[in-house]
């Protein structure tokens, strides 16, 4: 497990590590909002190289080691308002980040698995690059309808506070907010929030690229029609305690993607609680599995 910078196009490069055979069947991890490669906790990537798949797991861009934008993040009334920077990009431009990711690392098709902010570029990349998503699966995550996945109001109070300003403000605040989204229904592991916050921090401390992020969830609008171009075997998959993106979020993504189907995690909020590993990997292994079965072709290494 090796991370490397790649040159994705455009004047984006991504980082990104592999875990597992390198000619096993590849499998992308997309990470959530302000969220680094590494929020796909290790273990978590090691148990899907074990049943034998080649894990990719990358920062997006203004996170983490990938390319970060110079532009000052739109104010969450501009977003409101639609008021966005000539230099705002949207998810359909994050998606092509990925689709630059598989091209660099010579990877023609994949299983793509996005989790909230991640479950809306990898929907897109199914949308806009058919070709290269032998499945997708959609954790927690919505259409970008107004009318359905949204944040608890007490959520959006706490997503609103001003960014921390030191490495023990990130996990004190990380650990505040995970209490309040994560799940109710599995074991908390408030000790792992705490040391992913902070080695975010050490990887990258400077927080305004999730406001250009969360820009490019409202410039894209309701995705809905364009989800509807979806081919490719779907499984989504939310909590019912979820006070991040409301449940009703995964439902509308059902709805709007021709054969998904909806697995409702009892007690899974909006985290990746270890207490749910064996549901969600089961989930998303068994997905991806008859697809793989299916295919004549051969994984590009």
């Amino acid at each position: 497990m090796t991370e490397r910078t790649v040159d994705v196009g455009r004047g984006i490069s991504l980082a990104y590590e592999e875990i597992g055979d390198r000619d096993a069947y590849p499998i992308v991890l997309v990470a959530g909002l302000g969220q680094q490669l590494h929020s796909w906790p290790d273990a978590f990537c090691d148990e899907l190289a074990a049943r034998g798949r080649r894990v990719i797991r990358f920062d997006n861009r203004d996170v983490g080691r990938s390319t970060h934008m110079s532009f000052r993040p739109p104010r969450p009334k501009d977003m409101f308002l639609q008021r966005f920077s000539p230099e705002q990009y949207d998810l359909a431009d994050m998606a092509a980040d990925a689709a630059g990711l598989l091209d660099a690392i010579g990877v023609e098709t994949a299983d793509v698995v996005g989790i909230s902010m991640g479950g809306m570029i990898a929907q897109m990349v199914a949308a806009v690059y058919p070709a290269r998503v032998r499945s997708l699966t959609s954790i927690m995550s919505t259409t970008g309808s107004r009318w359905v996945g949204r944040p608890a109001l007490s959520t959006w109070r706490r997503m609103m506070a001003p960014p921390p300003r030191s490495r023990d403000e990130a996990m004190d605040r990380a650990a505040l907010m995970f209490r309040h989204v994560g799940s109710h229904g599995f074991p908390p592991d408030e000790e792992w929030v705490r040391e992913l916050a902070g080695s975010s921090w050490d990887r990258d401390s400077s927080l305004a690229g999730i406001g250009r992020q969360l820009g490019a969830i409202f410039k894209s609008g309701n995705r809905t029609r364009r989800l509807r171009a979806i081919t490719a075997p779907t499984l989504v998959i939310h909590g019912d305690r979820d006070r991040m993106v409301h449940p009703t979020g995964g439902a509308a993504t059902v709805r709007a993607i021709t054969g998904a189907r909806l697995e409702t995690v009892v007690g899974l909020g909006h985290d990746l609680p270890r207490g749910a590993w064996p549901t969600l990997l089961d989930l998303i292994d068994t997905h991806a599995r008859p697809v793989t079965a299916r295919s004549t072709d051969a994984p590009t290494s």
